[in-house]
């Protein structure tokens, strides 16, 4: 049996939200460790991250993000860089700082050195170009204002044209940010050693229909996203009341936020997420043509529920045996197509009267919960267990 793969994340206030979440909760779905350190802080200390969107300005406009868990410390991580299989480093205006620190440039350097796997995203390419790892024409992308530092670094300037580009050379893997999360993923898996084995005889899909509309929660819309087509899946996503091409606006809950001096707060406060951009048309959209529904939570399932058809759409991929995968209050929409009557169902709080009236025996557990081709997770912290629970279902593994 292969050692199991082991990665470190470079983490800081500020670093971009989905940069850090997303290979985040994709490895570790697929069975790989993530450490998350940073720099002068503890594991349980947390950070706060940011989200970076266009918002109608020339320039991305920056919002506060979720409070991200710190996992492991920094300087036993950096004591032994070889224990690690590669560095996944976040963009963020933590990079600046980090670029002025020592014990950080030196760990990335002994990555280079190591010729270990480094994802670098946005402005985090910055580190590497500190610690002398873009010399020699090193081919490299990243938002467009580090073109000059890469240059002036010795590296080989590429457009990231698309935007979902992750440039691979040798170790070095470099994109824009969180658009090219699916290609990042992949090629990081390769960079790895990894083998995705689709088994047919357990389903073998990979065609996946993510439904939303405003307010869908930020995580639980990109997440599984971004993660399934990191392992080969075709992902679209669809709106009732959107057109390819157009976004919908996604919505934070960090249940980690603290309440304001002298309040007690019971619900998490909702935050304004990234845009969250909608691929197939709704009128175009058939059960037929996919494999998997994934229904995330926020408040979209409140709208979601009032169209007729977004029911018969969820209750026709049941009735043809495809997955049906919900997280948080996406079970409202399975509740109103009748698909929770005698299934278990992870619940969380908000949920778990709607679940009961549905027929579901509510189930209070960690993780993600299978009931035949049914998947639940009470929360966007479910994520890692959510998404390896729908890739079991499509036949879907990675080996190494």
């Amino acid at each position: 049996m292969a050692a199991p793969r082991k990665v470190l994340m470079l983490c800081g206030d500020y670093m971009e939200d989905y940069e850090a979440a997303v290979p985040l909760y994709a490895l570790a779905a697929l069975g790989i460790t993530v450490d998350c350190a940073a720099p002068g802080k503890s594991p349980g200390d947390s950070c706060l991250t940011a989200v970076h969107d266009f918002l109608g300005f020339e320039l991305y406009t920056e919002l506060t993000g979720h409070r991200f868990t710190i996992t492991a410390d920094f300087a036993a991580a950096s004591a032994d860089p070889s224990c690690y299989d590669a560095l996944v480093i976040p963009g963020g205006r933590f990079t600046e700082q980090l670029s002025a620190d020592a014990a950080v440039v030196d760990l990335v350097a002994a990555f280079a050195a190591l010729r270990r796997p480094l994802v670098l995203t946005c402005h985090s390419q910055l580190l590497l170009a500190a610690a002398g790892g873009l010399s020699g024409g090193v081919r490299c992308t990243a938002f467009f204002s580090l073109r000059h530092v890469v240059e002036m670094a010795g590296g080989t300037w590429v457009d990231p044209e698309p935007f979902e580009l992750c440039v691979a050379d040798g170790h070095v893997l470099s994109a824009i940010g969180w658009p090219a999360h699916a290609q990042i993923v992949a090629k990081l898996l390769h960079a790895m050693g990894a083998r995705v084995v689709v088994d047919a005889g357990r389903g073998g899909g990979r065609r996946v229909l993510v439904l939303c509309a405003d307010y869908v929660d930020d995580y639980e819309a990109n997440v599984p996203f971004r993660a399934l087509a990191g392992v080969g899946c075709h992902v679209e996503s669809a709106c009732p009341t959107k057109r390819k091409g157009e976004s919908v606006v996604t919505a934070i809950y960090d249940a980690g936020a603290p309440a304001p001096p002298g309040a007690t707060v019971t619900v998490s406060e909702e935050r304004r997420g990234h845009n969250f951009v909608v691929t197939a048309d709704w009128a175009d959209t058939s059960a037929d043509d996919y494999d998997c529904v994934v229904v995330p939570g926020g408040r979209a399932p409140e709208l979601l529920v009032t169209h007729d058809r977004a029911v018969a759409l969820v209750k026709e991929f049941a009735d043809k045996g495809k997955v049906v995968a919900s997280i948080g209050q996406g079970h409202l929409l399975l509740a109103a197509a009748g698909l929770l009557r005698g299934k278990k169902c992870a619940s969380g709080v908000p949920m778990r009267v709607v679940s009961r009236l549905a027929g579901a025996e509510a189930v209070e557990a960690e993780g993600a919960v299978v009931d035949g081709k049914l998947v639940t997770a009470a929360s966007w912290m479910d994520l890692a267990q959510f998404v390896a629970r729908v890739l079991d279902l499509l036949g879907i593994s990675v080996s190494f």
